[in-house]
Order: structure tokens, then sequence, then C-alpha cells
């Protein structure tokens, strides 16, 4: 999709439609909230007025109106289409907004969208919101599907920004870095599991890498044996799919900061539960446990396009979790990078053993700071739905950062608690930790279990199992893998200040 930004008038704006967002009104007989959508019902001959008279428009979250040949522009149609109250109006539901006139226009032959923008709002956070919600909203987990006979496709999407500049033009372009990466994650966690190993990805890995000019690092079996990397062998060792540990780093041109920032993600790119099984049902999902992964090689491709003036590195454990004949078992004993010996109570609970080598290697590499990203209990989803991802940390300053860039990408995240209590239930008579606690706040226990190979360095712990995966199409995104954490990752990088 090309990205365009014009700052001419509405009757000069060629496009197949003319996509104008519309609040719902405060009083029946109140004027049109915005100036944006008084200017285009001016041009239309009080076109949008009439919708909110009829009753056939109010205004609400995705409502749509299509009218063809407008009067006044030459654009070939004009979609008015709902934004919800104005008071609770955020760049999140702009986003939104966006994704939804693309996925209802794409469909009716529009390869040409134009999106105004609202004069009266800070314009380079409306224009960045658009672009990422035009281009997650093309995006469509089909790559499989043969019968492609009519499908439509959106070529170019417009800004359109009264009182804009040049200046814009640097905005937009970031905001395209932002999604386009946001819309690899969806890619990657799409695969299925036989098009999708641990080899694949470290592949998929290495020519992001390439592309982009960032490092590329590979540790294979023999390796990791080396270095002592016990928990992340033991959870791949039932399956016929090798291991690797993906190491991705982006240096700055001119690094002057102390900080070098780790993020870290779960790349089981198929969930078994090994020797305990996983029911049947829903299994098929598992392709996606390797979420948290793919939006750490996500980040870091924009992170490579964005140039933070930081130190980033990258480390993705990818493992297959099987019950092959050479599984581990409930009752094993594993003994971890960090030289900690772990008793393995449920081969179900593998992310957790993963990323405890993979966060310690990363300590060893000279990480100052560290975010980890994973698909990692079913618990944070009893707790906050798919609504909310769980926030952990160790440290308040960072976990902080990393909710105010959330917020700021219009990611939902939640914090939890951490407290010392909890770490009762990691008691084992016979390792210095068990991976699992009691049934209750397994989400917490098992942060608390990874605290224990971060600490004492700064870190925070995203458990995105209730938000990397959407159950069903939303107006806006399409069924499938949301590449939540990427927007999130990719600020705190950008916008990290000493």
């Amino acid at each position: 999709m090309q990205i365009q930004f014009e700052a001419v008038p509405l009757e000069q704006v060629k496009a197949d439609a003319l996509v104008v967002p519309v609040f719902e009104k405060e009083s029946p007989g109140g004027a049109l909230p915005t100036e944006a959508a008084q200017t285009a019902n001016d041009l239309a001959g009080g076109w949008i007025e009439e919708l909110y008279r009829s009753g056939e428009f109010t205004g609400k979250a995705f409502e749509t109106a299509l009218l063809y040949r407008p009067p006044g522009t030459k654009a070939r149609r004009l979609l008015a289409i709902g934004a919800g109250k104005a008071d609770r109006f955020t760049s999140a539901d702009l986003r939104n907004v966006a994704g939804a006139a693309v996925r209802f226009l794409k469909p009716k032959s529009a390869p040409k969208i134009a999106f105004l923008l609202d004069a009266g709002s800070p314009l380079a956070e409306q224009a960045k919101a658009a672009v990422e919600g035009a281009i997650l909203g093309d995006f469509e987990p089909d790559r499989y599907k043969t019968d492609k006979k009519d499908v439509k496709s959106v070529d170019v999407f417009t800004v359109l920004a009264p009182g804009g500049d040049e200046s814009l033009r640097q905005t937009l372009a970031g905001a395209q870095f932002m999604a386009e990466a946001q819309n690899l994650t969806r890619e990657l966690v799409s695969e299925p599991a036989n098009r999708m190993s641990p080899s694949t990805l470290a592949a998929r890995a290495r020519e992001v890498a390439a592309q982009y000019g960032i490092e590329c690092q590979v540790l294979d079996e023999d390796q990791m044996r080396q270095l002592g990397m016990g928990a992340l062998l033991g959870v791949a060792q039932g399956s016929a799919e090798r291991p690797a540990l993906i190491v991705l780093r982006y240096r700055p041109l001119d690094e002057t900061g102390k900080t070098h920032l780790g993020l870290v993600g779960k790349g089981v790119t198929f969930d078994s539960g090994g020797i305990s099984i996983k029911p049947s049902q829903d299994m098929d999902k598992m392709k996606f446990d390797m979420a948290g992964g793919a939006a750490v090689i996500g980040a870091m491709r924009a992170i490579a396009q964005l140039r933070p003036p930081i130190s980033v590195t990258a480390l993705i454990p990818a493992v297959e979790n099987m019950p092959g004949s050479r599984a581990q078992r409930p009752g094993d004993i594993i003994t971890t990078l960090s030289g900690k010996t772990v008793e393995v109570l449920n081969t179900d609970a593998e992310g957790r053993l993963i990323l405890a080598d993979a966060v310690s290697y990363a300590r060893t590499l000279g990480c100052t700071h560290l975010i980890d990203a994973a698909t990692l209990t079913g618990a944070i989803v009893v707790a906050l739905g798919h609504v909310h991802t769980g926030a952990f940390g160790n440290n308040d300053p960072l976990l902080q950062r990393v909710l105010a860039a959330a917020r700021s990408e219009g990611e939902k995240m939640w914090p939890m608690p951490l407290d010392d209590d909890y770490k009762e239930q990691l008691k084992s008579p016979f390792a210095d930790l068990p991976n699992i606690g009691t049934r209750w706040g397994g989400a917490i226990t098992a942060a608390m279990f990874l605290k224990e190979f971060a600490d004492p360095t700064p870190w925070v712990h995203l458990d995105i199992a209730g938000t990397a995966w959407l159950e069903e199409t939303k107006p806006y995104l399409a069924k499938g893998p949301t590449g939540v954490a990427v927007r999130t990752l990719v600020n705190v990088a950008i916008n990290w200040k000493d």
C-alpha cells in the first residue's frame, strides 16, 4: 500500500472513496461535532445532516453510509464512518476507524482511498493512527487460500490534512514502518507449524536482518549445550525439529548512552504440551505460541528503520514442544544457564523454561534493561480476558515506561502484582525451583519464576496469551494474530532517554 499526504481542499480530492469520520451528535439539532464533517456535509449538499435526521446514521462506532458521485468533490464516493462519542475519542479509536474504513471499502473496488483528518486535533497524532489503521486493516491471513479470483486491493491511502505541512511526511513514514512491522509479526504467527519450525523462524529472522541492516546470530543445539542451556534444550528434546536461539542486534550510529535494551520473545512454534499433553480442542491455535518471538522480530525491523539512540538486542528462543520418545518427563530436574536447578512438574509450562535461559543469556550479553513478550499462561486470560495484556516487573520506573508506551500506542496493558508472598508457591524439595506453582495466581507465579532469572536487572514481562490472537473478525482487523506488543516495544526504544 502506497501512503501519501495531501493538504488540498476537499473539492480537489481525486479518489475512489473519500472517508470522513463522523461522531455522535450531542443533541439532535446540534451542529456536526467536527470541522471536517461539516465541510464534507456542506460539499455534499447537506447529506450527512440528512442521514442524522432520517435516523439512518447516528455516528456510533463503525456505522457506515456511502454516497456515490457526491457533489462538490472529484471523489467517486463519500464514506461517512461512525467514530463514536467525541469526548471519548482517542488516537487508538482513530486507528480502528481507519482500519474499518479500509476493510469496508476494499471489496467495493476502491484502490485509491483518501482519509480526511480534523484540523481541530493534533495532525501528527491523527496521521500516525490513520496510516497504521489502514495498513493493519488491509492485512488478511489468507496466504494459503487458492480461490482468489476477485480479490480487490487498496493501492493508495492518502491522508488529507488541512493545514498540514511537509513535516507530516516523516510522521507518515514512521507510521508505515510501525504498521508493516506489526503485519510482519502477524504474517509469521499465521504460519502453520508444518511451515514454521524453529529453523524456519531463524531463516525469516536472518532475512529481516539482512534487509534492514542489523546483525543476526543463530545458536544451534551444540552451542546451547556448551553454554549450559539445560532448560531450553529440555523443552526441545521431544521434537524432531531442532531448536534455535535467534539473536538480533541493532546498534545506533552514534552510541552515547549506557542503556542496552534486551527484548526477549517466546518462540514455541507449536505447543502440544509435551508429555503433559493439551486437550485436542483448540490445539490447532498453538501455532501462535511463538507470537512473542514474532513480535520481537517485528519490533526489531521497525527499530532498524526508525534508528533509536540506544542499543537493542533481541533474543528469540525457538523450539517445538512435542511428546516424542525423548521428551522430558514430569519429575525431571534440569540445570539452567544460570546454574539454578528446576523440577519440571508440568511439561506444558515450557515457555518459562526457554525464557529463563534466554533472559540469563541476555544478561551475559550486557543488556541493562529487559522486556519479554510471551503467550505464557491461560491464567492471564482468566484474569484479564482478551482485552488487556498483563504487565509484570521488578523495577517500577521501567514498568511505568512500558505502560506509558503502551498507552501512547493504544495497546491496553494492565499492571499485575509480583509480591514476594507468591514466591512461597515456588518451592521444591528436590530442586531450587519447580516450574509451576499451585492453580491460584498462575500468571503471577509464572512471572515470579522468570523474575528469579532476571533479577537484579530491571525487567518487565508481558503476558500476551489473551491478546495475541483475535477469535473473531472485527470491523477494523481480521481474525487471527494481532501483532500485539510490537508498537509498545518500538515506542520504548525510540523514546528512551537515559
